[in-house]
Formats: C-alpha cells, structure tokens, sequence
C-alpha cells in the first residue's frame, strides 16, 4: 500500500505533468525527473519509464478528446500520419540499444534553441487561423514528419510534442491551437505504441502507474481547456517558455 506522503506527491507530480503536457507539451519534462525522486532507488529504469508511459498516454488521450470537439484537424494527413508514427515508435523502442542516444541531446539542444529563436522573432507565428486544405506535398511530408518524430519518439522521448507542434505550425501555417491538437493526434499513438512494448514486458507497476494516470487525466481536461480559453497568443507564450525550459535542462544534463 502506498504511503500516503507518497500518494500525494504521486498525485502532484502526474496532475502538474497532465496540464503542462495538455496546454503547451512537455509534461515528460517534469513528470520522469519526479518519477525518478519518489520511486524507490532499485526501480529499474524501464519500469520509470513503463509507468510514466502509461500516465502520459491517459493524459494526452484525455487532451486529444478536449481539443477535437472544438478544434477541426487535417485528418486525411493525420491519420495515415499517425499510424506511421505508431510503427516507427514502436521500432525506437524496440531498437533503442543499438541506437547512439548520447548524441540525441546534443542534437536536440541545438534544434531546441532554432525553434525558440525562430518562433520569438516570427511575431506572428502560428497567430493565423489557416483555412485552405493541404495539398498533395504537404500531406506526404506529413506522413515524413509523422515516422521520423514518431521514431525519435521511440528512441529518446523529451521535446516530441514541442517538435510535432512547431511542425505544424511552421510548415503548414496552423495556428497553436489547430497545431497543438493535431500534435496531440500523433502523440497518442506514439505513446501507445510504446505501451504495446512496455506493458507485455511487464515494465509497468500498475499499484503507481494507476493514480498518477488519473491525476495526469484530470491535469490533461484543466490544461486543454485553459489552451483553448487563452488562445493561441497565450500557446505561443507557453510554447517559447516550454522551449526555455527544455534548452535549460538538456543544457543542464549535458553540463553535469
């Protein structure tokens, strides 16, 4: 039976992650550090993760509900998009030991400190609500972005939704909105993906991974709907504040 300093803490941890993740991305930025603090010390790391997996996919589920009863997505490009990115996930996953991972924050740092730069000093990035529907080449690199965020997804984890956000923004002219819904599409299935690899494993401890699947739950319904009702001039805020963060944490990681 969990202690009930514990339970709390747990609770925190997966509502705070399930908001952050839900209005801007990036809830696995707080909720795995918080999960290696409260889980006892013998933890294996792929159990941290099996259960931060699974916690996230109810949140982000839960968002992706949220936004799609308000929010129309390119859904003729998201879904085959989404199904590539579950297999492409789900292959990072399965290939992660033969693939150089110390080289991904390096990478993902610089790609990090481009995006927020860009997006500071493009005033009106993903401010315009796009009206048109995408052509034949933009649905093929929608396929493209799709595998190759969905396998980075697989391998490594941080920053996916921030990446598939600013896809959609940047290259298809999506407001934050339209943007972050749509990123939530693919990012249900990469998390699903990887839940079809951690749970016959047995990687994932059900006596931690059911509470803070809840609290994460009822994080992801605050934060979609304080997305919604701020707009995207607030997204844009919190997606350049989530893009800090992240630059400062890998920035960190890599320090230490």
């Amino acid at each position: 039976m969990l202690a009930d300093s514990f339970f709390y803490y747990l609770v925190l941890v997966g509502f705070a992650a399930g908001l952050m993740d839900a209005a801007v991305g990036g809830g696995g930025l707080l909720q795995i550090p918080g999960l290696f603090n409260l889980l006892p010390n013998a933890t294996p790391v792929a159990s941290v993760m099996g259960v931060n997996k699974f916690a996230s996919c109810c949140g982000t589920l839960t968002a992706t509900g949220q936004y799609l009863r308000r929010i129309p997505v390119p859904w003729k490009m998201l879904l085959p998009a989404a199904a590539l990115a579950f297999a492409a996930s789900y292959l990072g996953a399965k290939t992660v030991v033969y693939f150089p991972v110390q080289y991904m924050k390096p990478a993902m740092l610089v790609i990090m400190i481009a995006m927020c730069l860009y997006t500071f000093l493009k005033k009106d990035l993903g401010q315009t609500v796009r009206t048109e529907k995408l052509t034949r080449r933009e649905t093929l690199w929608g396929l493209f972005f799709g595998a190759l965020i969905g396998f980075y997804d697989g391998v490594f984890g941080p920053g996916t939704g921030s990446l598939l956000a600013f896809v959609f923004v940047r290259f298809y002219g999506y407001d934050f909105l339209a943007a972050n819904a749509s990123a939530k599409v693919i990012n249900s299935t990469t998390n699903l993906a990887a839940l079809t690899f951690f749970i016959p494993q047995g990687h994932v401890a059900w006596a931690w991974a059911i509470p803070l699947a809840v609290a994460n739950l009822c994080g992801g319904v605050v934060g979609a709907r304080l997305a919604m009702r701020g707009g995207t001039k607030l997204l844009r805020y919190g997606f350049m504040l989530l893009l800090c963060l992240t630059i400062g944490k890998f920035a960190w990681d890599l320090l230490g």
